[in-house]
């Protein structure tokens, strides 16, 4: 579906998306990909990873504006949705600017896509959206509700969503900054001993993206099915591989916002929901015209409990260091500083929650 198609990413620069176009490069043969991202040093570093790339075009701009996002999506086919503040802390020190981006930026999208006639747009949510407890889940939930509605009216777009939960290495995972503190300080920083968090690649995360993407009919929340980990079980491996037997483990307390497990699928939504072999596909509460026809030969699942980083299957510590180890998060650079920072990238390092 992706050959010869015009699409756009929104927040195209960050670490999914910069997977997202790798992958639509290599496996398919795409008319255009519009990079649409508001930070102009990440799309210089990106033009030069892909010099005279033609395929691909680069858009400075901000889902805010909606009138930029209308121009920019002419011709487009398909939108994968990805621009959002994603820091709990930030989002619940600015509560407003996380309102205005992915509350209101979605909106945006969603009425700027109607009025260019894409055929497919899908948005790329956050375990935090399920039961959210800090403002970053609600807003997720908010974008969630509002694009799944969409779908109730009578246009030619299609919407859809997928919820996952943590990305290793992606620039919201806390393992680039547990292995900056211990190369750095021999030290790591844990909030609570009890967290459990769910845990999947990149690669995996956007190639499941296309699936739903090709997959969908309009209107359904996709949520991948992860493994999940202990926190403490991830210290552990990255401490056995990259520090020693003086590696401090420094506890730090539970932030504003945050939880000690995350949810992807809520007790509320298990009784709406299709059992797919790499998703479970949840059902629109709202009206959306002809997807009940759409899954009728499709057998409904009841799961006994919500789905959390807690009841998932969890990985062991063995497993955890090879998912690191595919990531390059294990490899040793040299010993100084300036080594370190040079092999972990300009990006900045704060810790998710």
């Amino acid at each position: 579906m992706f050959d010869n198609s015009t699409i756009l990413v929104t927040g195209g620069t960050g670490s999914w998306g910069q997977e997202l176009v790798r992958q639509l490069l290599e496996k398919y043969n795409p008319k255009e990909i519009r990079v649409y991202s508001r930070n102009e040093n990440k799309q210089v570093l990106m033009q030069r990873q892909y010099q005279n790339n033609k395929v691909l075009k680069f858009i400075i701009g901000d889902v805010r504006d909606k009138e930029r996002l209308s121009s920019s999506l002419k011709g487009v086919d398909y939108v994968i949705h990805l621009a959002a503040l994603k820091h709990v802390h930030i989002c619940e020190a600015q509560p407003i600017e996380a309102i205005r981006t992915n509350i209101i930026g979605t909106q945006n999208l969603i009425e700027a896509s109607i009025q260019n006639n894409v055929k497919k747009v899908i948005g790329v949510s956050s375990d935090k959206a399920c039961e959210p407890y800090n403002l970053y889940g609600i807003t997720k939930n908010c974008a969630e509700k509002l694009t799944i509605a969409a779908n109730s009216e009578h246009h030619i777009t299609k919407f859809s969503y997928i919820r996952g939960g943590n990305v290793i290495g992606s620039s919201e995972s806390v393992i680039p900054l547990f292995k900056r503190q211990i190369l750095e300080n021999n030290e790591i920083t844990l909030t609570d001993e009890r967290m459990t968090r769910f845990i999947f690649t990149l690669s995996d995360a956007v190639s499941l993206i296309f699936k739903a993407l090709e997959k969908s009919f309009g209107g359904e929340l996709f949520v991948m099915k992860m493994p999940g980990m202990k926190i403490t079980d991830l210290i552990k491996a990255m401490i056995e591989e990259l520090g020693n037997n003086k590696t401090n483990i420094k506890t730090i307390g539970i932030r504003p916002g945050e939880k000690i497990d995350e949810v992807l699928l809520s007790k509320h939504e298990r009784n709406n929901i299709i059992d797919d072999e790499h998703y479970f596909i949840v059902l629109p509460s709202v009206e959306v015209p002809g997807i009940k026809e759409h899954y009728k030969n499709h057998k409904k699942t009841s799961l006994p409990d919500a789905f959390s980083s807690v009841n998932t299957r969890q990985l062991n510590k063995e497993e955890i260091k090879i998912l690191l180890r595919q990531g390059g998060w294990l490899d040793k650079p040299g010993t100084t500083q300036e080594d370190t920072v040079k092999h972990l990238g300009p990006q900045e390092f704060r810790q998710p929650i």
